[in-house]
């Protein structure tokens, strides 16, 4: 199975790297903390509304591990590079679609994440912290099903990113302007429900909560899991755009120009 051989590649190559991965998870371990540290100060003189002291803290640390899975996607799935090389004209004669091949590959990518990043950074949180675990087996899939929707909403806005340098030099700021949006829409920075009405309107009317709030709140059981089905809606319309897009590309291909 393809998608099976590419994801297995992504993984392996990513195996190459794990001592500086290494240093990722202690740097990302460490932000963590100082935000943990921040909120529990300001937990004595707040209430924190639902969360209280404890429970922000948890939804921090939670947060903080799930980056990795469903924010910290590969920058445009590598596309902008593949214009850059001329690779593109040769991924786009290859007899597999453009997008299920970036997908495929990046789903390694995810993979590996979660085995490297993910679990070893929660881990040390649930020591750190005196973190508490749910108690009922659907909880976990309710999250485990957040979390794959979150990781393919956010392929799909990199595939978009990535496929957008066919039309332009330049798409890297397409990225850090995502990256922006859903530092602040995802409720990365702040729970959304903290937010400015106006911004928090704008926030629910995004595909950026399902990327962290959601899948948070499902696992601290503050919200049912029934609410992923918002996160399918936006799977099945980034999908339907992704392969609008990709076959734009097909009917006329310009790279760098040439």
């Amino acid at each position: 199975m393809l998608f099976a051989v590419l994801a297995r590649k992504a993984y392996a190559r990513n195996l190459q790297y794990r001592g500086a991965h290494l240093l990722h998870n202690a740097v990302s371990a460490a932000f963590g903390f100082i935000y943990a540290s921040i909120w529990t100060g300001l937990g004595g003189e707040a209430s924190l509304g639902d969360y209280g002291q404890k429970g922000i803290v948890s939804y921090i640390a939670f947060n903080q591990a799930i980056l990795w899975i469903t924010l910290f996607t590969t920058n445009g799935l590598g596309l902008e590079q593949s214009v850059r090389t001329g690779q593109i004209a040769v991924d786009l004669m290859r007899p597999v679609h453009l997008f299920y091949q970036a997908m495929s590959r990046e789903w390694g990518q995810v993979i590996y994440n979660f085995i490297y990043k993910f679990l070893p950074i929660y881990i040390l949180y649930f020591f750190i912290f005196s973190l508490q675990l749910p108690h009922q087996a659907s909880v976990y899939g309710w999250t485990a099903a957040a979390l794959v929707l979150a990781a393919y909403i956010s392929i799909c806005t990199n595939y978009l990113i990535g496929v957008a340098a066919l039309w332009t030099t330049e798409s890297r700021w397409f990225y850090w302007v995502n990256y922006a949006l859903s530092m602040l829409l995802s409720g990365f920075f702040i729970p959304l429900e903290w937010l400015p009405d106006w911004l928090r309107t704008i926030s629910f009317w995004s595909p950026y909560p399902y990327l962290l709030y959601y899948p948070t709140r499902i696992y601290m059981q503050l919200e049912h899991g029934t609410v992923v089905l918002g996160a399918l809606i936006w799977c099945i319309g980034f999908t339907c755009v992704c392969l609008a897009v990709t076959h734009g590309v097909r009917k006329k291909l310009e790279v760098q120009g040439g």
